[in-house]
């Protein structure tokens, strides 16, 4: 007699495990990366405060001597370049004191914004905080310097305000407004127009930081080229010369054709925005439109890298 099984094989399953989606690369996880970097305001202010604390350790003057090296460099290269370019100096240290705080401002942003998760490399991969955090502690401490370097301004607008409170002119030896020069109205209420000015920049200057952040961590070649490249750009944007001397009857006025490709410098344009309302000129709607549109595309690229490589960035440092 044979005994027979009443016990059936387990059928196998066939069906094939589907992986749970994640959302690591969306672009809301990219956008609340930046909203709780907002949110962690205290940590990004005392960081930056304590990077400033930290340079002028055991300095009677500390970060004033931010603001006394640029009254030096702005009062020795303003008493020079106003004979080179034969311009008053009474309007023409203003106007180079101002390009350089801005430009400073500027540069800061780029050089440093491009190591920001380089230089948090021990932050990044300890603490649990959003990429944006490094990128806002970079532009809250180069804000910190901008201010302190303001107080040159302030003072200049004191000593200098007579002959900038009415038209004047950049193109001439003496200043004076003549129907033949290129003038500017002086300064009046549009001053505060350097507000929003300054507000586009800081914007331009956060997706700037996190897009060269994060492919600056990647190609460690980035840095060096993109250091060449705002040397470049700081001789071909109108900091240390007034565009004046391009236009009627400036002293190289028959070098206007230059006039539209300096005017292709978006870094021309972000000037204009914060410097002309400072100094009392006036600020071309182009420039509005040309800061406010880089401002958006910035932005929209910065988002598309956040959402791709956010996650790898602790990877890389």
């Amino acid at each position: 007699m044979h005994a027979t099984s009443t016990v059936h094989a387990a059928e196998p399953d066939v069906s094939t495990p589907v992986p749970p989606s994640s959302d690591s690369k969306t672009f809301g996880r990219a956008i609340d990366d930046i909203k709780t970097g907002l949110a962690s305001r205290e940590l990004w202010t005392h960081l930056g405060w304590q990077d400033i604390k930290q340079r002028y350790r055991r300095s009677i003057i500390g970060p004033f001597w931010i603001t006394i090296s640029q009254g030096v460099i702005a009062l020795g290269l303003g008493l020079l370049y106003s004979q080179l370019f034969r311009t008053p100096i009474e309007v023409f240290l203003p106007y180079l004191s101002t390009g350089f705080i801005i430009w400073g401002f500027i540069q800061g942003c780029l050089t440093e914004g491009m190591e920001t998760f380089i230089a948090n490399e021990g932050l990044i991969k300890q603490v649990p905080a959003p990429l944006s955090v490094y990128v806002l502690r970079t532009i809250w401490r180069q804000t910190l310097l901008l201010a302190h370097n303001m107080i040159v301004y302030v003072v200049l607008l004191i000593i200098f305000f007579s002959a900038l409170d009415s038209p004047y002119s950049l193109g001439s030896k003496d200043g004076v407004c003549t129907p033949d020069k290129y003038c500017h109205p002086g300064l009046s209420w549009n001053i505060f127009l350097a507000i929003p000015g300054f507000v586009l920049l800081a914007l331009t200057a956060g997706w700037a930081a996190l897009l060269l952040g994060i492919i600056s961590t990647r190609f460690r070649d980035i840095p060096q080229l993109i250091n060449s490249l705002i040397q470049l750009m700081f001789y071909g944007t109108p900091i240390v010369w007034p565009v004046d001397q391009l236009l009627s009857g400036g002293a190289r006025d028959g070098a206007s054709w230059a006039l539209p490709i300096i005017k292709l410098n978006p870094l021309y344009h972000y000037m204009q925005v914060v410097r002309s309302p400072l100094i009392g000129q006036a600020v071309s709607w182009t420039s509005w439109v040309v800061v406010g549109g880089i401002t958006v595309v910035g932005w929209a690229l910065a988002l598309v890298a956040m959402r791709n490589y956010r996650s790898r960035v602790s990877y890389w440092v």
